[in-house]
């Protein structure tokens, strides 16, 4: 393998702890009708549009007029967002300062997340600043997994796929770039994730 000059990172459940448990865990005091309401009021489908650019009003909207009885607990999705974004992974971050500090590749995040929300992490995330480049799927209207939010990444910020290692938690969003040619590790933990780094001599 070439030498690794690129490494993009997912962020949610890689770097940033997002889960709408932390909301819903509030209001249903049941696992199973909270589960219910995942799978059938505020899907990860519908969750996916905002990703991919659809505004935040637009989609309760929809769903509330879809869903009239479940309008209170649609309307806590966004309402309490921020409750949702519950900090850093912390050991995750240790990894992307040891990667920054050694200072030998070009850092990269590239991340499913609305465009109207992806403002408060910036906030609230220090670590966001060290990437040499960020891209946003809310913002660019197109997300994983579909090839065109990789090609923008690589077009972009002139990355060469043959250098360049890819960082995600889910399964489905690495089937691309690998083949587009990158080097692609499911995420399961800060200490594994640290282990195939140095397999591949970056850190």
């Amino acid at each position: 393998m070439k030498k690794i000059e690129s490494v993009i990172f997912d962020l949610g459940g890689v770097l940033i702890d997002w889960n709408p448990d932390y909301v819903y865990r509030t209001i249903f005091n049941d696992e199973t009708k909270m589960r219910e309401f995942y799978n059938e009021v505020c899907t990860s489908e519908w969750n996916e549009e905002q990703d991919a650019g659809r505004g935040l009003k637009e989609a309760t909207e929809e769903l509330v007029a879809r869903f009239p009885a479940d309008e209170k607990n649609i309307r806590a999705f966004y309402d309490r967002w921020e409750e949702m974004l519950k900090g850093e992974i912390e050991d995750t971050v240790k990894v992307l300062r040891k990667i920054k500090d050694k200072n030998s590749v070009k850092l990269y995040a590239l991340t499913n997340w609305s465009a109207e929300t992806f403002p408060v992490a910036l906030k609230r995330f220090e670590f966001l600043q060290w990437f040499d480049g960020r891209l946003v799927s809310g913002e660019e209207k197109m997300r994983k997994p579909f090839v065109e939010i990789y090609e923008l990444l690589l077009k972009r910020f002139n990355i060469n796929p043959a250098t360049a290692v890819y960082i995600d938690d889910n399964e489905r969003n690495l089937k691309t770039p690998r083949e587009l040619g990158m080097h692609a590790i499911l995420f399961k933990s800060p200490s594994q994730l640290e282990e195939e780094l140095k397999a591949l001599s970056i850190l």
